[in-house]
Formats: structure tokens, C-alpha cells, sequence
């Protein structure tokens, strides 16, 4: 995990004797910058959730220079549940996330990003299948936040279980848009690794289960997806996937070349359709 400033501005926060371990059941983790105008309908989702555990919502602010900082601190003494964590020591949406996770109370880390949207039900159906695995990945949904154009144009993972990619194609994997996993796994591999600018979360998950963790598919847990608009964000899409892509085929040679370990059968899952 990376080290950054302690500063996480709402309700109890980590100067607690609690606060770095198991006072809460879940925490929200949201990566963050120059979000402003699409965190407020995150942290609405994310108000309306109808759920009995305790829980917290992070966002990870890495940066930025329009009004995010104000959106988040207006949710937190709106909800009293917000935490606004400054994550702008090292760019990028992992060590924010991992920032964010370091000064978390709760017991699981749930994973979404500042420019989806939640479906109801969502911090349940992920804490709930948590209690059988140790990593669960929830269903991306992307007709809601999307023209018919953007969604012909990419393909749409995540629809109906986990994504599967070289060089370790027998190894699911997931989007940190819609991810949880639990604090003890998430600490004990070091968290996000920063060295990688994308796919940060494939190699999170293949790391979790070279380890012996299980990762499972909850449909039921959805996210609505909001893609890059125009011909740019697709090409921009496309080139960071490409990179990270490359990063994984260099890390992860070795394993493949010896054949990585066999799959959990909940790994098994139909591959993500291209629309």
C-alpha cells in the first residue's frame, strides 16, 4: 500500500483506535478528480441504499481543480456518512484507492467510481456475497448512461460474469468499477500497484487468486455504466486498455509460460459480448 497524508475530512475518522480496523462493516471506496459534475449522482446512489450494515462512503480525491472537494464535503454533512480522503500525493485512481483503503473502517471494500451510478441494492448484494468468497464482482449495466452509438461502438464486459484476458485467460477478472473484496485479502497483496497506469484491477484479481482467494460473480450487485463519449474517449479507452494490456503480458509472463494455477468453478463464467 502506498504511503500518503493522513487527512480524511468527516465524520470519525482515522485518529480513532478504530478507525484502521473493523469498527464498520463496509467502506465505499471512490477514486476521484475533477469529477464534480458526475460525483453527485454517485453519492445520491449511494444515499438511497437501503441496507442494515454499517457503512461509510471514501472519496479519494486525487487532485483535483474544479469543485469535487466541495461535492463530497457537502455529502458528508448532508449524510454524516461521506469522507473525503486527500489522495493527491501520487496520480492515479490506484493509489487513491488505495489511500482511501488505508484509512477505511470497514471490515469489506467496495469499489465504484465517480462517473457511474449504483443501482439500489448494490452495498447488500455485494457485502452479502462477500460472506462466501473473497472477492465478488458485481454486473456492469450500460444502456441507462449510454447512447445506443457508444454502446455499438466498444465492447460492454461484466454483463453476464467475469472478464477473462491474456495471458492468464483461465483466471477471471474484474472491473474496480463494481468490485469488492475483503480488507484482510486487500491488505495482505499490498493493495492496487501503482507501477501500473491501467488494468490495475485484472492484476488485483489475478494477484488474489495466484494467492488462493476465490473471485465470484454476483449479478445481482449493478452498476450503470457511463462511457467516454465521442470518437476520442472510445480511442483514449482503447489505448489505455492497450497499455495495460502489454504491462500484464511483460508481468505475467512467467506464469503464463508454466500454465497459471486452475480456475475456482465460479470462475467459469460466460465471456463479456461485444455489442
Amino acid at each position: 500500500m502506498t504511503a500518503a497524508r493522513p487527512t480524511a475530512d468527516g465524520p470519525p475518522g482515522p485518529g480513532d483506535d478504530t478507525a484502521r480496523g473493523t469498527a464498520l462493516d463496509v467502506s465505499v471506496v471512490i477514486a476521484a478528480r475533477d469529477a464534480e459534475a458526475t460525483l453527485p449522482a454517485q453519492l445520491a446512489a449511494l444515499a438511497d441504499q437501503d441496507t442494515r450494515c454499517t457503512w461509510e462512503v471514501l472519496v479519494a480525491d486525487n487532485g483535483s481543480t474544479d469543485r469535487t472537494r466541495d461535492v463530497v464535503l457537502d455529502a458528508a454533512r448532508r449524510t454524516g456518512r461521506v469522507r473525503l480522503v486527500d489522495a493527491s500525493a501520487i496520480r492515479g485512481a490506484g493509489a487513491a484507492r488505495n489511500e482511501a483503503a488505508r484509512v477505511a473502517r470497514g471490515r469489506d471494500l467496495l469499489f465504484c467510481d465517480a462517473d457511474d451510478v449504483v443501482a439500489p441494492g448494490w452495498v447488500d448484494a455485494l457485502h452479502g456475497a462477500l460472506r462466501g468468497s473473497d472477492m465478488v464482482a458485481g454486473r456492469l449495466e450500460w444502456e441507462r448512461l449510454n447512447s445506443r452509438a457508444a454502446q455499438g461502438s466498444r465492447a460492454l464486459p461484466q454483463v453476464d460474469g467475469l472478464q477473462h484476458t491474456e495471458p492468464l485467460p483461465d483466471l477471471g477478472c474484474a472491473s474496480s468499477s463494481n468490485l469488492a473484496v475483503r480488507r484482510t485479502l486487500f491488505d495482505r497483496l499490498g493493495g492496487f500497484d501503482v507501477r501500473a497506469r491501467y488494468l490495475q484491477d485484472t492484476d488485483l484479481c489475478w494477484r488474489a487468486q495466484l494467492a488462493g482467494a476465490t473471485l465470484v460473480f454476483e449479478p445481482a450487485a449493478v452498476v450503470h455504466m457511463r462511457l467516454r463519449p465521442g470518437l476520442l474517449g472510445a480511442w483514449r479507452q482503447g489505448r489505455g486498455t492497450g497499455m495495460g494490456q502489454r504491462w500484464l503480458a511483460a508481468r505475467y509472463a512467467e506464469v503464463a509460460a508454466r500454465g497459471s494455477a486452475p480456475p475456482h468453478p465460479a470462475h467459469r463464467r460466460p465471456r463479456a459480448r461485444a455489442r
